[in-house]
């Protein structure tokens, strides 16, 4: 079993959290328009090339070596792999399925987040946790909807990057125990940089201007959004971040209505309410418990 370091600093984690699914449901709604142009490797490979600039600039003030010894390389390693797994995956899925039904797919990734932190982490789930990540589940259901192409077997595709997601963030929880976010963030970038570069030029097609500039747009999400992540995860337990981890499908409703004029519906007013107000109690228990 994984021993990481007790967590600390629950409110601090979960404002960085919110910020990540913020920065990542940007990426997401501009993947989703590559897609129609250019092919995923090669929007991923691109992404990644930004990425990799980014954490090796990143890195600088603390000198790459240092930056690169990691207490755990082959987590690191296996994490960076399932990574691809799961980034592939959602963009495979979000190619050939509306963008809210993947999410609601990927909306299960909390609860398997807590199944996984419960046997690898040893982490203690109530049932109040339970409660929360049960209730804001409910309210991504009352956003999104999900029609009847959640089961295509193109839903396959995107049930396995759910997984990978989950396992994503038992990993991010792992090696943030003795890692710096420095360091695991630039062992995604690596990681990503040398399988999608390998892959790209079997599918490249020159970007326009315009795509040059979305495609260093999601790599500079993207590194801003893992950089956060890992940072969250270090100081708090997995289980305690999950009811806030379905604020990625509320930022994604919020940026179609600011963005794309789709103003929200009533089902999607009432859905980010209880989203909302299921994290709060699990904010208000989370405080609660740590001056017991």
């Amino acid at each position: 079993m994984f021993e990481p370091q007790r967590p600390n600093r629950p409110g601090f984690a979960i404002t960085v959290l919110l910020l990540a699914m913020l920065l990542l449901a940007s990426m997401d709604a501009i993947s989703k328009h590559l897609t129609a142009s250019l092919a995923v490797p090669q929007i991923l490979a691109i992404r990644f090339w930004v990425f990799l600039i980014f954490s090796l600039t990143l890195a600088g003030h603390k000198g790459f070596s240092k930056t690169f010894k990691s207490a755990r390389p082959k987590t690191q390693l296996l994490r960076g792999i399932i990574m691809i797994g799961q980034m592939t995956a959602f963009i495979v899925a979000v190619r050939v399925m509306p963008l809210a039904d993947v999410h609601a797919i990927l909306a299960a990734a909390p609860i398997l987040v807590m199944a996984l932190a419960a046997v690898f982490l040893g982490e203690k789930i109530g049932p109040r946790r339970i409660l929360a990540v049960a209730v804001s589940f409910i309210g991504v259901l009352v956003i999104i909807r999900p029609g009847s192409t959640v089961f295509e077997p193109a839903s396959l595709i995107a049930l396995g990057g759910a997984c990978c997601w989950a396992t994503f963030q038992i990993l991010l929880r792992v090696v943030g125990a003795k890692d710096s976010a420095e360091t695991t963030t630039l062992y995604s970038a690596m990681v990503g940089f040398v399988f999608f570069s390998a892959a790209a030029p079997f599918f490249w097609k020159p970007p326009t201007p315009e795509g040059w500039a979305w495609l260093v747009a999601i790599g500079l999400l993207g590194a801003c959004g893992h950089l956060l992540l890992s940072s969250a995860y270090r100081n708090a337990e997995a289980s305690t971040l999950q009811p806030f981890s379905y604020a990625m499908p509320l930022f994604a409703v919020v940026l179609g209505w600011v963005v794309f004029g789709d103003f929200p519906d009533r089902w999607t007013l009432t859905g980010g309410s209880i989203v909302i107000a299921s994290g709060l109690y699990a904010l208000k228990r989370e405080r609660a418990a740590n001056r017991s």
